[in-house]
């Protein structure tokens, strides 16, 4: 994708990722249809539904030829990045937003030919954006992000992690995983993939491991990591199938290594 083409989609991106978050903000208190999808606990409501359907017309209309994918339904059907592709979460953490109306987040990224040009997450209730187009560093809202800083050892580290980790699982021993959680200097949970990626590039986290992720959880995250000089693998240390699920693991460089090497293959089941 050439220059003024990422710049003329990174424009228009960020102005319609602002009005769908304004317009969430101001509609938090209203009355929600909720419901859930493949368990109890996978929430969807009307606010995720209608913010994607504002997003599908904006693209569709602006660029008839761009492709979608998105979490609610409403996109493309797609089994490969072929093309320019969005790839949308309209509320990454509908748990949070539901319950505590806060902590959610817009996330958008737009890929050209399978390769992230262009990331957006917004964290709606915060006012916070962050956002990174490919070879131009990452920011949140207008302040530049620095590289990550070389040298972090996992015992100076916080670490976000859902506690299913600590539990019986079926990906890595659960006693392995609570000796990471004693060795770091702290583990978080969040509740919003795209908020622990953001986290991840501003240097708050130095990693985030989660068991599965869409695409749509993570398409945006991945390029602002990228840009300050984090890493994305899924917890093997594999590159991230970009057209389905995963095991992911976003990081610092140093402890993204640590990791992989003293606790997750000595896990792995």
């Amino acid at each position: 994708m050439d220059y003024n083409t990422r710049e003329n989609i990174f424009k228009l991106a960020k102005e319609w990722v602002l009005e769908a978050g304004g317009k969430i903000r101001n509609t938090i208190d209203d009355p929600l249809e909720v419901s859930s999808k493949s368990n109890p606990n996978d929430l969807v409501t009307t606010m995720d539904k209608n913010t994607e359907k504002f997003f599908v017309n904006k693209i569709k209309t602006t660029f008839p030829d761009h492709l979608l994918l998105s979490e609610e339904g409403f996109g493309d059907d797609l089994d490969s990045l072929d093309g320019t592709v969005w790839i949308i979460d309209p509320i990454d953490g509908t748990m949070n937003f539901v319950q505590q109306k806060r902590n959610f987040a817009i996330s958008v990224g737009v890929y050209h030919e399978g390769i992230g040009e262009i990331g957006l997450i917004y964290n709606v209730m915060e006012d916070e954006l962050y956002s990174a187009k490919r070879g131009e560093g990452a920011f949140k809202n207008d302040k530049k992000l620095p590289l990550l800083e070389k040298g972090i050892r996992l015992e100076e580290s916080v670490i976000g992690l859902n506690h299913f980790w600590l539990c019986e699982n079926r990906l890595v021993d659960e006693k392995v995983m609570q000796n990471l959680v004693k060795t770091a200097r702290g583990s978080r949970t969040y509740g919003s993939a795209a908020l622990e990626f953001a986290y991840v590039a501003e240097g708050i986290l130095e990693g985030y491991l989660t068991m599965g992720l869409s695409p749509w959880d993570i398409a945006a995250g991945m390029v602002i990591v990228s840009e300050v000089g984090g890493i994305t693998t899924n917890i093997d240390g594999n590159p991230i199938n970009m057209v389905g699920r995963n095991s992911v693991f976003v990081g610092h460089p140093d402890v993204h290594k640590r990791i992989i090497e003293d606790f997750i293959q000595k896990g792995r089941k």
